[in-house]
């Protein structure tokens, strides 16, 4: 029988181990098991709304799941990941199981990149596909159409400490129908702002004619020199007492990130959208990034029409999974 411990909170030595299982399972999968969201709570020391989940093996950990029960309208969501050498074991479903005991029916299960394992474990414990990310990719070595900002519009960078606020608002407009974005508070800006790789100068913010905040576009450069947005938890330490972090190889070149882009409701329409993307993808491609992507919802298909007209085309997939019978959470 499979032991599943549930923690509310991780030890250090625990949390080194599940860096390492991450790290297992990026390396064989090509893909990262677990969301940034996941992975600062895990640097970060995570929340009192978070539990953690466990499945050892002579003391190692094999199977680890992060359990968030924020959301009080949409249910608890989680995360997990099974190490190579200890899958088709039973260790995902007793997972799943203990999962369902904490949170009900109503739980909510992310799945990174495109796996048949997922959905089919997913499937045989009831889960049923609600909602898809896409990730899309552009060169950045093709040529961009010139940014044109709409008359009265000004461009500058955002200013840690001062837009603070003002752009929590802005990015809740902008994210109304999408509580995991629009629903961030200043603990979950200043975590980014805390992150090695978080560059100012690549968070752009659009004034309007009248002086507010009337969109923005926050880029981000990872993988290679750029980033340490998956470094082992030492390195973090390490890097902010001045010194080289300790960085897992990331599997890939450096690669730019529209990381998030919105556009207050009632500036929409005026192009500054279009604008803004240009913008930050030209910021990129100055840092000597060769490569761009993003996420976007699957069924957001005028973003997905923009992002195609400029270039990007769908690499990957990310799938929330709900139980049956529970609607879908999609954003048109």
């Amino acid at each position: 029988m499979t032991v599943v411990e549930v923690v509310p909170h991780l030890e250090r030595t625990d949390v080194l181990a599940v860096f390492d299982l991450v790290d297992a399972a990026a390396r064989h999968d090509g893909t990262t098991p677990l969301s940034e969201h996941v992975l600062l709570h895990l640097r970060h020391g995570g929340d009192a709304y978070v539990r953690h989940l466990l499945v050892r093996d002579n003391d190692a950990i094999v199977g680890y799941a992060h359990l968030d029960t924020t959301d009080e309208v949409e249910g608890p969501s989680a995360e997990l990941v099974v190490h190579p050498d200890a899958r088709c074991r039973g260790t995902g479903s007793a997972l799943i199981a203990r999962l369902t005991e904490e949170s009900g029916d109503r739980l909510r299960l992310w799945a990174h990149g495109r796996s048949d394992a997922a959905e089919f474990i997913a499937t045989a414990h009831g889960f049923e596909r609600s909602r898809v990310l896409w990730q899309m990719r552009r060169s950045l070595l093709t040529a961009l159409p010139s940014a044109q900002l709409p008359a009265g519009y000004t461009l500058r960078s955002f200013a840690v400490g001062v837009d603070d606020v003002e752009w929590l608002a802005t990015n809740a407009a902008a994210f109304a129908n999408l509580p995991d974005q629009g629903g961030w508070d200043i603990d979950d800006l200043q975590r980014r702002i805390a992150e090695p790789w978080f560059d100012p100068q690549g968070f752009l913010v659009a004034d309007g004619p009248d002086g507010h905040m009337a969109g923005f576009h926050w880029t981000k450069a990872h993988g290679g020199a750029h980033d340490h947005t998956h470094a082992h938890p030492d390195g973090a330490h390490a890097h902010a007492d001045g010194q080289e972090p300790h960085e897992h190889s990331h599997g890939h070149e450096p690669l730019g990130e529209v990381y998030v882009i919105g556009v207050h409701p009632k500036d929409r329409r005026t192009g500054l959208g279009r604008a803004l993307l240009l913008t930050g993808l030209e910021h990129l491609r100055k840092q000597g990034l060769t490569q761009a992507m993003l996420y976007v919802d699957a069924a957001n298909t005028a973003a997905i029409a923009l992002y195609s007209d400029l270039g990007f085309t769908r690499w990957d997939t990310d799938t929330l999974y709900r139980r049956g019978g529970h609607g879908s959470s999609a954003v048109g």
